[in-house]
């Protein structure tokens, strides 16, 4: 019979554990509740999904709106609404693609991005607190995770990458 290791065990999980859920499931739930812990650091002047928005156009440059949309998977409409109040708010601009002027672009502002850079802080501020607080074995299990952890959250393939994310 195998077993899983006790809470305190930081070696490799098995891909399934027949007495509980799997990597992938207790991936996603801890993931899920550092996300609501780091979405409480945005700032007053924009939601969680607006600051994940500028973070997206600040990290990827200027973007169609719905290529955005793709990438924060949410329905055009919606991202459309959430672009009008950050450019209200000086946070991106549009601009017509040089490319195809029938599309529009959107990028961050210097303002946008300082929006961006104070939130990405004040996260940083909680996880290093949270850090802090773990032992050498868990410090040492997330610094080896990072690239593994860094490989499942990148999206440089663009936002065809992951069909399951698409609005519809």
């Amino acid at each position: 019979m195998t077993t899983r290791p006790s809470a305190g065990a930081y070696g490799p999980l098995p891909a399934s554990a027949p007495d509980g859920p799997d990597t992938a499931d207790r991936l996603s739930a801890v993931l899920d509740r550092l996300v609501r812990l780091l979405r409480r650091q945005a700032p007053a002047e924009v939601g969680p999904g607006s600051l994940a928005a500028l973070a997206t156009l600040r990290r990827a440059g200027p973007l169609r709106l719905g290529d955005l949309a793709v990438r924060e998977a949410v329905a055009p409409p919606t991202l459309t609404r959430m672009i009008a109040v950050l450019e209200e708010a000086g946070h991106v601009v549009r601009r017509t693609d040089e490319h195809d002027r029938r599309a529009v672009l959107v990028s961050v502002t210097p303002a946008g991005a300082r929006v961006v850079d104070v939130a990405l802080a004040a996260r940083a501020v909680v996880v290093r607190a949270r850090l802090a607080a773990l032992d050498g074995a868990a410090l040492a299990a997330l610094h080896a995770a990072v690239p593994a952890l860094e490989a499942l959250a990148d999206d440089t393939e663009g936002p065809a990458a992951d069909e399951s994310r698409r609005p519809s």
